[in-house]
């Protein structure tokens, strides 16, 4: 018997390893849950969330070369997340065009102020650091 991908079945775990858990399913069949597939938290080791013997559901993910790929944390049923809220990107440049943007200021202007803000802060800074050395020439000695 061929199982469906996309399924969920009832299985029951035969064989434990390092990357993951064998669990034979209906039909007689044996597919792997991947450690990754095991549950949403970071797994270290397998032996921690199943035991040889453990009946479980697991979704088939895929059925390739009679390899079966199973996996546990889809098989649990969620509620959908809800749509992100929050700013929507995409629309901010046709907000820009259609006179939604606050600033009227041209290139120059706003290139203008930026270079005397810097220059205020670069004397600022100048004056404070020379005050700390003891002013011009330093100790000599």
């Amino acid at each position: 018997m061929s199982v469906e991908v996309g399924s969920k079945v009832q299985g029951k775990v035969t064989g434990i390893t390092n990357f993951g858990a064998f669990v034979e399913i209906p039909g007689g069949t044996t597919g792997l849950v991947h450690i990754s597939e095991v549950a949403d938290s970071y797994v270290k080791d397998v032996n921690d969330h199943l035991t040889k013997g453990d009946q479980i559901e697991v979704k088939v993910i895929s059925e390739k070369e009679g390899k079966i790929a199973l996996s546990i944390k889809k098989a649990i049923d969620r509620p959908e997340r809800p749509a992100r809220q929050g700013r929507d990107n995409r629309n901010s440049k046709d907000n820009r065009s259609k006179g939604n943007f606050k600033s009227k200021e041209s290139f120059e202007d706003k290139m203008a102020k930026f270079l005397k803000t810097s220059e205020e802060n670069l004397s600022t800074l100048k004056r404070s650091t020379e005050t700390k050395r003891g002013g011009r020439g330093g100790r000599r000695g």
